[in-house]
């Protein structure tokens, strides 16, 4: 039973002024991400109209724990504030964490991944079913089950979302994604090309099919590239060399007749330069092997 009471007299009030300096930040709070910019507005919201709404505390040794308001407390703490509208409740560990979540998740403020294990928490902590979690934060069932479902996502892609480089529709494509590696790697590939959540989607569908497998380009031997720049050098055109179904190819792309021919030309010369070279080669072996011959007889 939650009782909303004076710390010491057991007086039930609305709120009251504590010390600031004697309360304290609750250890449980589900939200970790206390955004600077959103702080400095709610600073100036209540610079210029005051704390609209007392912070909620429990009793905790000398001083207060904070069960729900920690922004607003750290707001007033910045404005220099000596003491703070708080409204004094007797709650035991659970029922503080209870309503420390209900008061994030119903403000909506929170990331998805917050809300995701904000809801978690809240069930096991309190026991409670999807349906009844909906009912106390006034949402629909369907809202909690999707979250939820967030957190079967590895932890590397939940920290890209907690820090916001995904959203939540971006999490959910990922999760059709069969396996963590490739869930990691689609969301890699959102960053780095800046897809939108239909992009992620249609390709999270590709992901574990055969044909997608099939599809996936492996990484080309470096000899394949060094040939290709010094082609690319010698013909000064664009020359690619890669694998296609199985087979090998070299690609020599060309403008015209006439950039055909000055390709053909200076391939041709190439031949001829290595036939030449290879006579060359030809001759001064024949040549030290008949010295060679000259030479084995003459000590015979």
């Amino acid at each position: 039973m939650i009782v909303s009471a004076d710390a010491e007299a057991g007086v039930n009030i609305d709120f009251t002024e504590i010390p600031i300096d004697k309360v304290l930040p609750n250890p449980n709070q589900p939200r970790i991400d206390f955004s600077e910019e959103k702080l400095a507005e709610l600073q100036n919201s209540i610079n210029k109209d005051g704390l609209l709404q007392p912070i909620i505390v429990r009793p905790e040794g000398s001083g207060y724990q904070i069960v729900a308001g920690e922004r607003r407390w750290h707001a007033c703490k910045k404005l220099g504030y000596k003491t703070i509208a708080a409204k004094i409740i007797v709650v035991n560990d659970i029922e503080a964490q209870e309503i420390s979540l209900i008061e994030n998740l119903q403000r909506d403020n929170l990331n998805a991944i917050e809300e995701a294990r904000g809801y978690q928490r809240l069930i096991d902590i309190s026991g409670r079913k999807q349906k009844e979690i909906a009912e106390s934060v006034s949402k629909n069932q369907a809202t909690i089950s999707n979250a939820l479902r967030l957190l079967n996502l590895p932890e590397d892609v939940q920290d890209l979302m907690f820090d916001g480089r995904l959203s939540a529709g971006h999490g959910r494509a990922i999760l059709a994604v069969p396996d963590e590696e490739g869930r990691i790697r689609l969301a890699n590939k959102i960053i780095d090309e800046n897809l939108s959540v239909r992009e992620a989607e249609s390709i999270a569908r590709l992901y574990g099919t055969q044909a997608f497998e099939r599809g996936r380009r492996q990484p080309s031997p470096r000899s394949f590239k060094i040939v290709a720049r010094k082609l690319r050098q010698q013909l000064a055109t664009s020359v690619k060399v890669k694998s296609v179904r199985g087979k090998n190819r070299i690609e020599i792309e060309f403008k015209d007749e006439d950039d055909l021919q000055r390709i053909f030309d200076l391939l041709n010369q190439s031949v001829v330069q290595a036939n030449s070279l290879y006579n060359v080669e030809q001759i001064a072996t024949d040549e030290r092997e008949d010295w060679d011959a000259q030479n084995l007889s003459a000590e015979l």
